[in-house]
């Protein structure tokens, strides 16, 4: 027997199928359900944080009263505590360092650190 070829054999066990024609298979094949289509998940939206563009009385207070008491001052802590935008948080340390009130620690163009201003200066 040569190699690669199937075995033949001889018996009513392997009767040959009775061949559909191609209508029969078209709509065999339009009438099968497909199986469900896979929904793809919206993943995990982070909700909308809607900061204040101007101080109020009561947000400014804070910010003379509390800030200057806080280890790390940076433009994204006073946006999450204050709930104020970067802009008007770039703008309140600026004022609080013009004020003496607070330090800096250190000053990229991307990061700006600063610290509580305390009698020891490093």
């Amino acid at each position: 027997m040569v190699q690669g070829h199937a075995k033949l054999t001889v018996g009513s066990r392997d009767a040959p199928k009775e061949q559909k024609s191609k209508e029969a298979k078209a709509m065999a094949a339009m009438s099968a359900g497909k199986g469900k289509k896979k929904k793809w998940s919206k993943g995990k939206l982070k909700e909308k944080v809607n900061n204040q563009v101007l101080f109020d009385k009561a947000t400014y207070d804070k910010l003379q009263n509390e800030v200057p008491k806080y280890k790390l001052i940076t433009p994204s802590v006073l946006s999450d505590r204050l709930r104020v935008n970067g802009s008007l948080a770039r703008a309140a340390i600026k004022e609080l360092l013009s004020q003496g009130v607070i330090r800096v620690v250190s000053k990229t163009h991307s990061q700006e650190i600063y610290t509580r201003a305390t009698n020891t200066e490093a």
